[in-house]
This record gives structure tokens, sequence and C-alpha cells, in this order.
């Protein structure tokens, strides 16, 4: 075998053991970057549905059924024209409201004064269905933003998705 014949069968050797190297560790990169927990900006982060005590319509108790909704993102978010909606299609829009940056305010059902972490949707009767319901939220453009579901119904008995 001579000298040139070596150092070909060498310097194939290492650009087969460059690219393999290579092509394990582009993937591997890949998947670290795929693996990092997505946080969407605003998300519906927790829900009451079923007011404590007795479903007695008073105020006190519909106040006492809410949904949260948070703002992961550092930035104030417009809310003005966005929706909250229940699978019957009681619809609460927000008015005029910015959800400050890693702030969450709570919609309750019955009525009260609006504030910077509380907003009321002036109702006399119960919205969210204690056995099952789905809360979905979507911009002022109508678009799907996050929705949250309770009960059986949805996945095993036909029921309907927003």
């Amino acid at each position: 075998m001579s000298v040139s014949s070596s150092a070909r069968r060498l310097t194939a050797a290492a650009a087969v053991a460059a690219a393999v190297v290579g092509a394990v560790a582009l993937p591997a990169s890949a998947a670290d970057h795929h693996s990092r927990p997505h946080h969407p900006a605003v998300v519906i982060s927790d829900v009451q549905y079923d007011s404590p005590g007795r479903d007695d319509r008073s105020n006190r108790s519909l106040n006492a059924e809410w949904v949260d909704i948070t703002n992961n993102t550092r930035r104030a978010v417009n809310l003005d024209d966005w929706t909250l909606e229940d699978e019957d299609g009681h619809t609460y829009t927000f008015d005029h409201y910015r959800l400050a940056g890693r702030a969450t305010v709570r919609v309750h059902t019955g009525h009260g004064r609006d504030t910077r972490t509380d907003v009321y949707q002036d109702r006399r009767a119960y919205v969210w269905n204690n056995d099952s319901d789905t809360a979905t939220l979507r911009n002022d453009r109508d678009r799907f933003i996050d929705q949250a579901s309770w009960g059986h119904r949805h996945d095993h008995h036909g029921g309907h998705r927003h």
C-alpha cells in the first residue's frame, strides 16, 4: 500500500467520521429546541364553574363562578373586543381592557364594578355548566386563543368543541 493510498483512506475515514458526528449532533440540538415548553401569551388559567355553596342565583353566588385569564408575557395585551364563550353561546366581550404583563384578570358571572384584576359579565344566571362545558377565548379577530373543558361529554358522547 502506498503512502498516498493510506492518506486518501485516512482522509475518507475522517470525512465519514465528521459527517456522522455532524448528523448526530444536529438532531440533538434540534430536539433540545423543540423540547422547550411553549408558553402561550394569553391563556385560560383557571375556572371555577361550580359556585361554592347553594346555587341560589344571588349576586354573591354568581360572582363565585369565574374564569381566570392570564397574560404570560412581559408586555400588556389589549383584550378590547376579545370574547369568552361557553358551549351554549353565552358570550362576554372585553371592553376597553388591557391585561398587564404577567397578570391575571378574573371574569365573574354576576354584577360588579370592573377593576384591573376583576371584571363582571353582569348576568343574573349562571353561565358555566357544572357537569360539562367548555370556556373558549377568542381574540378581536375571532381567532381561537385558548379553551378549558371539563366533564366527560366532550370526547365520549359526541359533544362539540368550538
